[in-house]
Protein backbone atom coordinates (compact mmCIF):
# COMPACT_ATOMS: atom_id res chain seq x y z
CA UNK A 1 0.00 0.00 0.00
CA UNK A 2 1.12 3.48 -0.87
CA UNK A 3 2.05 5.57 2.14
CA UNK A 4 0.31 9.21 2.08
CA UNK A 5 3.27 11.75 2.28
CA UNK A 6 3.34 12.36 5.56
CA UNK A 7 2.74 9.00 6.46
CA UNK A 8 5.61 6.99 8.74
CA UNK A 9 7.28 4.09 8.11
CA UNK A 10 8.79 1.83 11.23
CA UNK A 11 11.80 -0.63 10.87
CA UNK A 12 13.31 -2.32 13.39
CA UNK A 13 16.75 -4.13 14.36
CA UNK A 14 18.01 -6.53 12.31
CA UNK A 15 20.67 -9.22 12.43
CA UNK A 16 21.74 -9.49 8.83
CA UNK A 17 20.99 -9.20 5.01
CA UNK A 18 20.80 -12.10 3.22
CA UNK A 19 20.12 -13.61 -0.05
CA UNK A 20 20.24 -12.21 -3.60
CA UNK A 21 18.67 -9.19 -4.72
CA UNK A 22 17.95 -7.17 -7.93
CA UNK A 23 18.12 -3.34 -7.91
CA UNK A 24 15.53 -1.66 -10.16
CA UNK A 25 16.80 0.19 -13.22
CA UNK A 26 19.91 2.67 -13.32
CA UNK A 27 17.87 6.05 -13.05
CA UNK A 28 20.71 8.19 -14.33
CA UNK A 29 21.17 6.00 -17.42
CA UNK A 30 17.57 5.66 -17.97
CA UNK A 31 17.23 9.43 -17.91
CA UNK A 32 19.44 10.03 -20.59
CA UNK A 33 18.62 6.65 -22.77
CA UNK A 34 15.17 8.72 -23.22
CA UNK A 35 16.27 11.72 -23.94
CA UNK A 36 18.56 10.75 -26.83
CA UNK A 37 16.19 8.44 -28.49
CA UNK A 38 13.60 11.64 -28.05
CA UNK A 39 15.92 13.05 -30.55
CA UNK A 40 16.86 10.19 -32.49
CA UNK A 41 15.97 8.81 -35.49
CA UNK A 42 13.40 5.62 -35.43
CA UNK A 43 12.22 3.90 -32.35
CA UNK A 44 14.62 3.61 -28.89
CA UNK A 45 13.45 0.42 -27.05
CA UNK A 46 14.62 0.44 -23.51
CA UNK A 47 14.72 -2.35 -21.25
CA UNK A 48 14.62 -2.65 -17.68
CA UNK A 49 13.91 1.43 -17.38
CA UNK A 50 13.85 2.83 -14.20
CA UNK A 51 10.09 2.69 -12.41
CA UNK A 52 11.52 5.88 -10.37
CA UNK A 53 8.91 9.07 -10.22
CA UNK A 54 12.22 10.75 -11.58
CA UNK A 55 12.34 8.74 -15.01
CA UNK A 56 8.77 8.84 -15.26
CA UNK A 57 9.01 13.32 -14.80
CA UNK A 58 11.59 12.76 -17.72
CA UNK A 59 9.33 10.40 -20.29
CA UNK A 60 6.05 12.75 -19.23
CA UNK A 61 8.18 15.66 -20.34
CA UNK A 62 9.22 13.94 -23.43
CA UNK A 63 5.77 13.10 -24.20
CA UNK A 64 4.43 16.36 -24.06
CA UNK A 65 7.03 17.56 -26.53
CA UNK A 66 5.50 14.80 -28.91
CA UNK A 67 6.82 11.89 -28.63
CA UNK A 68 5.08 8.82 -28.44
CA UNK A 69 5.99 7.04 -25.24
CA UNK A 70 5.02 3.28 -24.82
CA UNK A 71 5.56 1.59 -21.43
CA UNK A 72 4.88 -1.98 -20.56
CA UNK A 73 6.44 -1.94 -16.94
CA UNK A 74 10.03 -1.35 -17.16
CA UNK A 75 10.07 -1.79 -21.02
CA UNK A 76 9.57 1.67 -22.60
CA UNK A 77 9.54 2.30 -26.48
CA UNK A 78 10.38 5.93 -27.33
CA UNK A 79 9.16 7.12 -30.59
CA UNK A 80 12.52 9.47 -31.89
CA UNK A 81 11.28 12.47 -33.62
CA UNK A 82 15.20 13.45 -34.97
CA UNK A 83 16.87 16.64 -33.57
CA UNK A 84 14.67 19.02 -35.49
CA UNK A 85 11.17 16.93 -34.82
CA UNK A 86 10.21 18.16 -31.17
CA UNK A 87 7.16 20.47 -30.40
CA UNK A 88 5.72 23.13 -28.26
CA UNK A 89 4.34 22.24 -25.21
CA UNK A 90 2.06 24.84 -25.22
CA UNK A 91 2.63 24.64 -21.29
CA UNK A 92 4.68 24.12 -18.68
CA UNK A 93 7.34 20.88 -18.26
CA UNK A 94 6.76 19.76 -15.17
CA UNK A 95 10.04 18.21 -13.81
CA UNK A 96 8.60 16.98 -10.83
CA UNK A 97 11.42 16.22 -8.13
CA UNK A 98 14.28 15.84 -10.74
CA UNK A 99 17.18 18.05 -11.21
CA UNK A 100 18.32 15.93 -14.04
CA UNK A 101 15.09 15.90 -15.95
CA UNK A 102 15.51 20.18 -15.75
CA UNK A 103 19.44 20.30 -16.28
CA UNK A 104 19.66 18.32 -19.22
CA UNK A 105 16.39 19.04 -20.49
CA UNK A 106 17.34 22.16 -21.09
CA UNK A 107 20.49 21.38 -23.06
CA UNK A 108 18.02 20.08 -25.60
CA UNK A 109 15.57 22.73 -25.28
CA UNK A 110 18.03 25.56 -25.73
CA UNK A 111 18.27 24.47 -29.47
CA UNK A 112 14.50 24.13 -30.34
CA UNK A 113 13.24 26.80 -32.22
CA UNK A 114 10.24 27.55 -29.64
CA UNK A 115 9.40 28.68 -26.06
CA UNK A 116 9.75 26.36 -23.31
CA UNK A 117 8.99 26.34 -19.72
CA UNK A 118 10.34 23.85 -17.16
CA UNK A 119 9.26 24.27 -13.73
CA UNK A 120 9.00 21.39 -10.47
CA UNK A 121 8.01 20.71 -7.52
CA UNK A 122 8.76 22.52 -3.98
CA UNK A 123 12.22 21.12 -3.84
CA UNK A 124 13.57 21.50 -7.13
CA UNK A 125 12.01 24.75 -7.22
CA UNK A 126 14.68 25.39 -4.57
CA UNK A 127 17.42 23.99 -6.05
CA UNK A 128 20.17 25.92 -8.39
CA UNK A 129 19.59 26.29 -12.02
CA UNK A 130 22.72 29.07 -12.85
CA UNK A 131 25.00 26.83 -13.44
CA UNK A 132 22.97 25.41 -16.82
CA UNK A 133 21.81 28.88 -17.24
CA UNK A 134 25.14 30.66 -18.06
CA UNK A 135 27.22 28.22 -20.34
CA UNK A 136 23.69 27.33 -22.00
CA UNK A 137 23.45 31.21 -22.45
CA UNK A 138 26.76 31.35 -23.73
CA UNK A 139 26.25 28.63 -26.61
CA UNK A 140 23.08 31.36 -27.81
CA UNK A 141 19.92 30.31 -25.55
CA UNK A 142 17.72 32.77 -23.67
CA UNK A 143 16.79 31.66 -20.40
CA UNK A 144 14.94 33.49 -18.28
CA UNK A 145 14.79 32.44 -14.26
CA UNK A 146 13.48 32.99 -11.22
CA UNK A 147 14.57 34.60 -8.27
CA UNK A 148 18.37 33.27 -7.40
CA UNK A 149 18.80 31.48 -10.92
CA UNK A 150 16.17 28.84 -9.22
CA UNK A 151 12.83 27.66 -11.69
CA UNK A 152 11.11 27.83 -13.50
CA UNK A 153 13.26 28.55 -16.43
CA UNK A 154 11.72 30.07 -19.62
CA UNK A 155 13.34 28.72 -22.39
CA UNK A 156 14.03 30.26 -25.67
CA UNK A 157 15.73 28.12 -28.34
CA UNK A 158 17.33 28.39 -31.26
CA UNK A 159 20.97 28.22 -33.75
CA UNK A 160 23.30 27.35 -30.72
CA UNK A 161 27.24 27.86 -31.15
CA UNK A 162 30.32 25.25 -29.48
CA UNK A 163 31.81 26.89 -26.88
CA UNK A 164 34.45 25.58 -24.63
CA UNK A 165 33.46 25.55 -21.21
CA UNK A 166 35.18 24.77 -17.81
CA UNK A 167 32.78 23.95 -15.34
CA UNK A 168 33.54 25.69 -12.19
CA UNK A 169 31.94 22.91 -9.97
CA UNK A 170 32.00 19.08 -10.88
CA UNK A 171 28.26 18.26 -12.23
CA UNK A 172 27.09 15.27 -14.10
CA UNK A 173 24.18 16.89 -14.99
CA UNK A 174 25.70 20.26 -16.33
CA UNK A 175 28.47 18.39 -18.21
CA UNK A 176 25.71 16.15 -19.88
CA UNK A 177 23.54 19.30 -20.22
CA UNK A 178 26.29 21.30 -22.20
CA UNK A 179 26.99 18.28 -23.96
CA UNK A 180 23.12 17.88 -25.47
CA UNK A 181 23.10 21.25 -26.65
CA UNK A 182 26.62 21.10 -28.36
CA UNK A 183 24.89 18.20 -31.02
CA UNK A 184 22.77 21.39 -32.49
CA UNK A 185 26.35 23.66 -31.96
CA UNK A 186 28.13 24.56 -35.27
CA UNK A 187 31.50 23.15 -34.89
CA UNK A 188 32.60 20.59 -31.92
CA UNK A 189 31.74 21.65 -28.20
CA UNK A 190 34.38 21.10 -25.28
CA UNK A 191 33.40 20.63 -21.19
CA UNK A 192 36.48 20.53 -18.94
CA UNK A 193 35.81 19.01 -15.68
CA UNK A 194 37.45 19.92 -12.10
CA UNK A 195 36.87 16.80 -11.44
CA UNK A 196 35.72 12.87 -13.42
CA UNK A 197 32.36 12.96 -12.67
CA UNK A 198 29.68 10.14 -14.28
CA UNK A 199 30.29 9.65 -18.15
CA UNK A 200 27.03 7.68 -18.82
CA UNK A 201 26.25 10.89 -21.12
CA UNK A 202 29.52 10.19 -22.85
CA UNK A 203 28.98 5.92 -23.23
CA UNK A 204 25.19 7.00 -24.62
CA UNK A 205 25.78 9.43 -27.06
CA UNK A 206 28.67 7.36 -28.65
CA UNK A 207 26.65 4.10 -29.13
CA UNK A 208 23.49 6.54 -30.47
CA UNK A 209 26.18 7.86 -33.01
CA UNK A 210 27.64 10.61 -31.88
CA UNK A 211 31.19 11.47 -32.31
CA UNK A 212 32.72 12.11 -29.15
CA UNK A 213 36.83 13.04 -28.13
CA UNK A 214 37.64 12.37 -24.07
CA UNK A 215 41.32 13.06 -23.01
CA UNK A 216 41.09 12.68 -19.70
CA UNK A 217 38.81 15.28 -17.92
CA UNK A 218 38.19 17.17 -21.10
CA UNK A 219 34.90 15.70 -23.47
CA UNK A 220 33.75 17.46 -26.69
CA UNK A 221 30.86 16.63 -28.91
CA UNK A 222 30.65 17.26 -32.80
CA UNK A 223 27.95 18.90 -33.98
CA UNK A 224 25.24 17.84 -36.64
CA UNK A 225 25.50 14.15 -35.78
CA UNK A 226 22.61 11.97 -36.97
CA UNK A 227 21.56 9.66 -34.05
CA UNK A 228 19.94 6.77 -34.46
CA UNK A 229 17.56 5.00 -31.94
CA UNK A 230 18.92 1.67 -30.77
CA UNK A 231 17.92 -1.38 -28.35
CA UNK A 232 19.38 -1.37 -24.67
CA UNK A 233 19.13 -2.50 -21.44
CA UNK A 234 19.61 -0.60 -18.39
CA UNK A 235 22.11 -1.93 -15.88
CA UNK A 236 20.62 -2.22 -12.01
CA UNK A 237 21.04 1.08 -10.58
CA UNK A 238 24.47 1.26 -8.22
CA UNK A 239 23.42 4.53 -6.34
CA UNK A 240 20.40 2.38 -4.77
CA UNK A 241 22.60 -0.68 -4.13
CA UNK A 242 24.72 1.54 -1.81
CA UNK A 243 22.11 1.51 0.67
CA UNK A 244 22.02 -2.55 0.92
CA UNK A 245 25.72 -2.81 0.48
CA UNK A 246 25.86 -0.64 3.83
CA UNK A 247 23.80 -2.62 5.69
CA UNK A 248 25.24 -5.89 5.10
CA UNK A 249 28.41 -4.51 5.84
CA UNK A 250 26.93 -3.17 9.09
CA UNK A 251 24.92 -6.20 10.57
CA UNK A 252 27.01 -8.82 11.56
CA UNK A 253 25.13 -11.89 9.71
CA UNK A 254 25.04 -10.83 6.29
CA UNK A 255 25.35 -12.35 2.99
CA UNK A 256 24.33 -10.98 0.19
CA UNK A 257 24.54 -11.06 -3.93
CA UNK A 258 23.31 -7.74 -5.61
CA UNK A 259 22.93 -9.28 -9.30
CA UNK A 260 22.99 -7.31 -12.45
CA UNK A 261 24.00 -3.90 -11.00
CA UNK A 262 25.97 -1.29 -12.94
CA UNK A 263 29.54 -1.00 -12.39
CA UNK A 264 31.29 2.08 -14.24
CA UNK A 265 34.03 3.33 -12.54
CA UNK A 266 32.66 6.63 -12.48
CA UNK A 267 30.11 5.24 -10.11
CA UNK A 268 31.73 2.47 -8.03
CA UNK A 269 33.86 4.88 -5.70
CA UNK A 270 31.85 3.60 -2.53
CA UNK A 271 33.62 0.05 -3.19
CA UNK A 272 37.09 2.42 -3.42
CA UNK A 273 36.62 3.66 -0.25
CA UNK A 274 34.86 0.76 1.92
CA UNK A 275 37.42 -2.13 0.35
CA UNK A 276 41.01 -0.46 1.75
CA UNK A 277 38.26 0.21 4.93
CA UNK A 278 38.21 -3.49 5.20
CA UNK A 279 34.86 -4.12 3.64
CA UNK A 280 34.46 -7.74 2.38
CA UNK A 281 33.38 -7.27 -1.16
CA UNK A 282 33.62 -9.56 -4.67
CA UNK A 283 32.38 -8.42 -7.71
CA UNK A 284 31.66 -11.51 -9.83
CA UNK A 285 30.18 -11.73 -13.89
CA UNK A 286 31.53 -8.57 -15.31
CA UNK A 287 30.41 -7.72 -18.23
CA UNK A 288 29.71 -4.92 -20.80
CA UNK A 289 26.57 -4.01 -22.38
CA UNK A 290 25.73 -0.73 -24.54
CA UNK A 291 29.02 0.27 -23.55
CA UNK A 292 28.37 -0.03 -19.86
CA UNK A 293 30.07 -2.15 -17.22
CA UNK A 294 27.52 -4.93 -15.60
CA UNK A 295 28.08 -7.58 -12.95
CA UNK A 296 27.46 -9.29 -9.49
CA UNK A 297 28.24 -7.82 -5.99
CA UNK A 298 28.90 -10.39 -3.12
CA UNK A 299 28.55 -8.70 -0.08
CA UNK A 300 29.04 -9.68 3.69
CA UNK A 301 29.79 -8.64 6.87
CA UNK A 302 32.62 -7.73 8.41
CA UNK A 303 34.90 -5.22 10.23
CA UNK A 304 35.20 -1.75 8.71
CA UNK A 305 37.93 1.02 9.73
CA UNK A 306 36.65 4.20 8.86
CA UNK A 307 39.06 6.94 8.77
CA UNK A 308 38.99 10.24 6.54
CA UNK A 309 37.65 10.71 2.88
CA UNK A 310 39.94 12.38 0.63
CA UNK A 311 38.27 15.72 -0.90
CA UNK A 312 39.42 14.33 -3.91
CA UNK A 313 36.72 11.59 -3.90
CA UNK A 314 34.21 13.23 -2.30
CA UNK A 315 32.23 13.84 -6.24
CA UNK A 316 31.99 10.27 -7.06
CA UNK A 317 30.74 9.81 -3.20
CA UNK A 318 27.76 12.43 -3.67
CA UNK A 319 24.90 10.38 -3.37
CA UNK A 320 26.28 7.63 -0.99
CA UNK A 321 27.28 10.05 1.83
CA UNK A 322 24.32 10.26 3.79
CA UNK A 323 24.28 6.52 3.95
CA UNK A 324 27.88 5.67 4.37
CA UNK A 325 27.23 8.77 7.14
CA UNK A 326 25.45 6.14 8.92
CA UNK A 327 27.24 3.40 8.25
CA UNK A 328 30.44 5.42 10.05
CA UNK A 329 28.50 4.76 13.47
CA UNK A 330 29.47 0.94 12.93
CA UNK A 331 32.90 1.71 12.17
CA UNK A 332 36.16 1.43 14.40
CA UNK A 333 36.92 5.31 14.10
CA UNK A 334 34.24 6.81 12.41
CA UNK A 335 34.45 8.69 9.05
CA UNK A 336 35.22 12.53 8.70
CA UNK A 337 34.28 14.04 5.02
CA UNK A 338 35.00 17.72 4.09
CA UNK A 339 34.43 19.49 0.26
CA UNK A 340 30.60 18.08 0.36
CA UNK A 341 28.88 21.42 0.57
CA UNK A 342 26.86 20.33 -2.67
CA UNK A 343 24.87 18.00 -0.43
CA UNK A 344 22.97 21.37 0.98
CA UNK A 345 21.50 22.01 -1.89
CA UNK A 346 19.94 18.70 -2.95
CA UNK A 347 16.57 17.55 -2.46
CA UNK A 348 17.48 18.90 1.13
CA UNK A 349 20.09 20.37 3.15
CA UNK A 350 21.59 16.35 3.47
CA UNK A 351 24.01 17.74 5.81
CA UNK A 352 22.17 19.40 8.36
CA UNK A 353 19.69 16.64 7.94
CA UNK A 354 21.92 13.42 8.70
CA UNK A 355 23.26 15.36 11.50
CA UNK A 356 20.29 16.17 12.86
CA UNK A 357 18.91 12.55 12.60
CA UNK A 358 21.71 10.99 13.84
CA UNK A 359 21.51 12.94 16.86
CA UNK A 360 18.01 11.95 17.61
CA UNK A 361 19.10 8.33 17.62
CA UNK A 362 21.88 9.03 20.37
CA UNK A 363 25.07 9.47 18.16
CA UNK A 364 27.58 12.21 18.37
CA UNK A 365 28.02 14.29 15.21
CA UNK A 366 30.13 17.43 14.53
CA UNK A 367 28.63 18.96 11.70
CA UNK A 368 30.74 21.95 9.22
CA UNK A 369 29.66 24.23 6.37
CA UNK A 370 30.92 21.63 3.64
CA UNK A 371 31.17 18.34 5.32
CA UNK A 372 30.73 15.72 8.74
CA UNK A 373 32.69 14.11 11.49
CA UNK A 374 30.81 11.02 12.81
CA UNK A 375 32.62 8.96 15.56
CA UNK A 376 32.95 4.70 15.51
CA UNK A 377 31.45 2.82 17.38
CA UNK A 378 28.06 4.52 18.32
CA UNK A 379 25.31 2.66 19.38
CA UNK A 380 22.09 4.09 17.73
CA UNK A 381 18.65 3.63 19.26
CA UNK A 382 15.30 4.02 17.69
CA UNK A 383 13.31 6.83 17.20
CA UNK A 384 11.53 8.93 14.76
CA UNK A 385 13.64 10.53 12.04
CA UNK A 386 12.61 13.04 9.12
CA UNK A 387 13.67 12.08 5.80
CA UNK A 388 12.84 16.18 4.97
CA UNK A 389 10.69 14.82 1.24
CA UNK A 390 14.53 13.44 0.46
CA UNK A 391 14.59 9.75 -0.88
CA UNK A 392 17.97 9.69 -0.02
CA UNK A 393 17.70 10.81 3.56
CA UNK A 394 14.69 8.01 3.68
CA UNK A 395 16.41 5.19 2.50
CA UNK A 396 19.78 6.02 4.78
CA UNK A 397 17.89 5.68 7.96
CA UNK A 398 15.86 2.50 6.91
CA UNK A 399 19.69 1.20 7.28
CA UNK A 400 19.80 3.15 10.29
CA UNK A 401 16.84 1.42 11.57
CA UNK A 402 18.51 -2.14 10.91
CA UNK A 403 21.58 -0.42 12.98
CA UNK A 404 19.26 0.49 16.12
CA UNK A 405 18.15 -0.84 19.28
CA UNK A 406 14.29 -0.71 19.50
CA UNK A 407 12.06 0.81 16.57
CA UNK A 408 12.67 3.71 14.22
CA UNK A 409 9.85 5.90 12.59
CA UNK A 410 10.52 7.61 9.29
CA UNK A 411 8.60 10.22 8.65
CA UNK A 412 7.70 11.22 4.62
CA UNK A 413 8.81 7.15 4.14
CA UNK A 414 7.31 7.77 0.61
CA UNK A 415 9.88 10.10 -0.53
CA UNK A 416 11.55 6.63 -1.84
CA UNK A 417 9.60 6.85 -4.47
CA UNK A 418 11.90 9.33 -5.68
CA UNK A 419 14.24 6.65 -6.93
CA UNK A 420 13.18 3.25 -5.46
CA UNK A 421 9.44 2.51 -5.86
CA UNK A 422 9.19 -0.57 -3.41
CA UNK A 423 12.39 -0.10 -1.65
CA UNK A 424 11.04 -1.36 1.36
CA UNK A 425 8.87 -3.95 0.27
CA UNK A 426 12.71 -5.43 -0.86
CA UNK A 427 14.48 -4.59 1.91
CA UNK A 428 12.36 -6.51 4.00
CA UNK A 429 12.69 -9.54 1.98
CA UNK A 430 16.12 -10.32 2.90
CA UNK A 431 15.94 -8.75 6.33
CA UNK A 432 17.03 -11.35 9.39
Amino acid sequence: MMNSPRSPRTINSARGLVGAVRMPGDKSISHRYAMLGAIAAGPTEVRYFSRSADCSSTLACLARLGCEISRNDADVTIGGKGPIGLQAAGSALDAGNSGSTMRMLAGILAAEPFRSVLVGDESLSRRPMQRVIDPLSRMGARIVAGPGGRPPLEIEGGPLRAIRYELPVASAQVKSAVLLAGLFADGSTEVIEPAVTRDHTEIALEHFGAEIERHGRQISVRGGAKLQGKQLHVPGDFSSSAFFIAAAMGLPESNLVIQNVGLNPTRTALLDVLAPMGGRLKVLNIEQLNGELIGDLHVESGGLEGGEIASESVPGLIDELPVLSVLATRMERGLTFRGAGELRVKESDRLSVVAENLRRMGAEVEEWPDGLRIPGRQKLRGAEVDSCGDHRIAMAFAVAGLFAEGATTIRDSSAVDISFPGFFETLAEHVI
